[in-house]
This record gives C-alpha cells, sequence and structure tokens, in this order.
C-alpha cells in the first residue's frame, strides 16, 4: 500500500509538471512521447486519447476541463485520489478498511473505468461520423 501511494503521489506531480494542451490531448508529448500512433494511422482519436491531459486538468482543479479531455481518465483519477486516505487509513488499522475483498473491488473499478473509456471512445468515434 505504500509503494501504491508513492506511486499515485508520482503520477500527480508528474502530471503538475505538465501543462494541459489546449486541443484537450497531446499533453503526453511533454514527456518526449511521439503524436499518438493510432490518431496518425487512421486520424482518429484513440481510446486513450486525452488521458495525460485530463490528468493535467485535474491536479489543477479544472475538473470540467478533466472529464472533458477524458471521462475515463477523470474517474481514474478520483479513484486514484480517494485510494490515498483508503491505503493511509487501511495501513493505520491493519486491515483492508471498509472493503472485504479488494481484489474484487480492485476488479469492479477496473471494468468501471474501462466501461467509460470504451464509451467514451464510441460516442467520439459516433460524434466524428456525423460532423
Amino acid at each position: 500500500m505504500v509503494g501504491w501511494v508513492l506511486a499515485v503521489i508520482s503520477v500527480f506531480l508528474l502530471a503538475a509538471r505538465l501543462e494541459p494542451d489546449v486541443r484537450g490531448f497531446g499533453t503526453h508529448q511533454q514527456l518526449g512521447f511521439p503524436p499518438c500512433t493510432f490518431r496518425f494511422l487512421w486520424q482518429i482519436p484513440c481510446p486513450s486519447c486525452g488521458g495525460t491531459t485530463s490528468f493535467a486538468c485535474f491536479v489543477r482543479g479544472n475538473w470540467p476541463a478533466s472529464a472533458s479531455a477524458n471521462a475515463g481518465a477523470f474517474f481514474l483519477a478520483i479513484v486514484m485520489t480517494l485510494s490515498i486516505p483508503w491505503c493511509l487509513i487501511s495501513l493505520w488499522q491493519g486491515t483492508t478498511w471498509q472493503v472485504r475483498d479488494p481484489l474484487w473491488t480492485s476488479l469492479l473499478l477496473m471494468l468501471v473505468f474501462v466501461g467509460l473509456t470504451a464509451l467514451l471512445w464510441i460516442g467520439r468515434l459516433v460524434a466524428l461520423r456525423f460532423s
């Protein structure tokens, strides 16, 4: 749990160093990564497009922009934020606080994340098709 808390804090600190791209995607390029190959090859956004931008907006408290950039990443950022105090309370109590089966809970949260990301991507593709 300590490792998880440190990893989450590291991700948020990194996101705070990035300037959110005004396009709503492409912020990852500030880390030295190339533009999205998926977008380059097929001229459509990939399912994770806007994820880094979403995190960069989230840590600045600009939650509407975070959700707009990528709703799945916004949900993930919320879960990661809430996981910090949960881990600390669990460590303090010596048991998983208010969670009977952490593996099942993690799986459920992952399914929600994947589902939101998939729905967002399909919605973006439909919107592009009819624009």
